[in-house]
């Protein structure tokens, strides 16, 4: 038997992200913006050539760039 989460496509860190915003959203108005606080992520990476680091960049809007990027691309 599959599991309800994989029937319907989705990876199991998807699915966890998906039941904690189902779970943040249904709290009382002072505990959801303290939940909602605590999901927020700001990840960082760099690339590294020739040994050293480059620039650090935030990976939500260096995801949404290549994204748009790859878009533009395919309808041309």
């Amino acid at each position: 038997m599959v599991a309800a989460w994989k029937a319907a496509g989705l990876t199991y860190n998807r699915y966890l992200a998906v039941a904690a915003r189902v779970v943040r959203r249904s709290l009382k108005e002072d505990l959801r913006l303290q939940a909602e606080r605590r999901g927020e992520m700001d990840l960082r990476f760099a690339k590294w050539e020739a040994g050293k680091q480059g620039e650090n960049k935030n990976l939500a809007s260096a995801n949404e760039a290549a994204m748009a990027e790859a878009a533009g691309s395919s309808s041309s």
